[in-house]
């Protein structure tokens, strides 16, 4: 029984909707009934999308399925992981929630599409002999492939490419899972509203090297790795690609061949960032190529407000994020943990703790750093 008040005798004048015996409030719940399904978002070290291809329809999916009669969503998910991948693991990290609207699928009259709830669970990076495991079963899935998550609205369904781009913003930004309305965040964070990953990311897989660059390579690009004084970066994005990059850029005249010179001024131009005294991390270099890329980590002591970029007329967007949360928003290979662990030795030589993952912050204004 749901409650004395729901079986009692109406009054005359009570409203009709306010007294049902069970049967009459069990009848109304099911008739607001939704589906139930359930996905694990997986990537590779490149930050890479798994998705799969499936012999029932013409777009492609993230591995997941249809949650069963009395069934835990996230036990749902592990299931499916065993069926479709022949892995497996445990699936207990929510990435985003979202409801699917009836109407928005154009689903086929006789399927009587009542909406769904649909819940994406992250499934973690992957590496090679992980992905080695991986069996398909015989039927249903007929290929699998890690994509650039710009490619995923090519690929899958809107609102299925919504959805997973959604859960992989959520979860580099670190604040929990996304609630959305037809893959679409009900509080969009810093990400969603610059449109992070919406554009595929350059693939810059350069060997690091610490240390001083050869004298006969020409230096094209300086960039740096500005600490904050809680141990995050200060990452950039663009505002109308929602492309990320670290503060810096090429050389000018003006700069007379001092690579810091160049740092300094692209930050001022890019960020209106000011740093204190630099390492010198190393460089990265393009075999046979005559020219090479210099990496620098500095305290960051003044965020002013921004300003439009002279060079692009563009202003960009500030975030402070984690060293490793950087990392996602790049395409940089392997390579990348070298100049990583040249980060963090930087980071420890200048006095800087270590910073916890978190949710990333945008510096829209003038900041005092100290506060954060």
């Amino acid at each position: 029984m749901i409650g004395d008040e729901m079986t009692a005798t109406p009054a005359p004048d009570a409203p009709p909707s306010t007294m049902m015996t069970d049967e009459e409030y069990g009848a109304s719940r099911a008739s607001a009934a939704l589906w139930a399904g359930t996905s694990v978002l997986i990537t590779d070290r490149r930050g890479r999308v798994l998705i799969q291809h499936v012999d029932y329809r013409t777009t492609c999916l993230l591995p997941g399925g249809a949650v069963d009669a009395n069934e835990a969503p996230a036990r749902g998910a592990a299931r499916e992981l065993r069926e479709e991948l022949g892995v497996t693991t445990t699936v207990d990290q929510g990435l985003a929630i979202d409801w699917v609207s009836a109407d928005s699928l154009n689903a086929p009259a006789d399927m009587r599409f009542p909406g769904e709830i649909l819940h994406v669970y992250d499934g973690g990076t992957w590496d090679d002999e992980q992905i080695a495991a991986i069996r398909l079963p015989d039927r249903e899935i007929t290929a699998l492939e890690f994509v650039e998550p710009a490619r995923l609205p090519d690929l899958m369904a809107p609102g299925d490419a919504r959805r997973v781009l959604s859960a992989l913003r959520a979860r580099i930004n670190s604040a929990g899972p996304a609630l959305l309305e037809n893959g679409v965040p009900i509080a969009a964070t810093v990400l969603d509203r610059a449109g992070a990953l919406r554009t595929a990311r350059a693939p810059h897989h350069l060997s690091f090297h610490v240390g001083p660059a050869p004298e006969q390579l020409s230096v094209v690009q300086v960039r740096g790795w500005l600490l904050g004084p809680d141990g995050r970066v200060l990452v950039l994005l663009e505002p109308d690609t929602g492309a990320a990059l670290l503060p810096g850029g090429a050389p000018e005249l003006p700069d007379g061949g001092d690579p810091l010179v160049t740092l300094r001024r692209e930050a001022r131009e890019e960020a209106a960032a000011e740093f204190g005294v630099p390492l010198f991390l190393g460089h990265l270099h393009d075999p046979g190529k005559p020219y090479t890329r210099l990496r620098y980590a500095a305290p960051l002591t003044r965020l002013g407000p921004p300003s439009a970029d002279p060079a692009t007329g563009r202003t960009r967007i500030r975030l402070l994020a984690t060293p490793e949360q950087a990392l996602e928003l790049f395409d940089w290979g392997s390579p990348a943990a070298d100049q990583l662990a040249a980060v963090h030795q930087a980071r420890a030589r200048l006095g800087i703790p270590r910073a916890a993952r978190q949710p990333l912050t945008e510096l829209p204004d003038a900041t005092d750093l100290a506060a954060l």
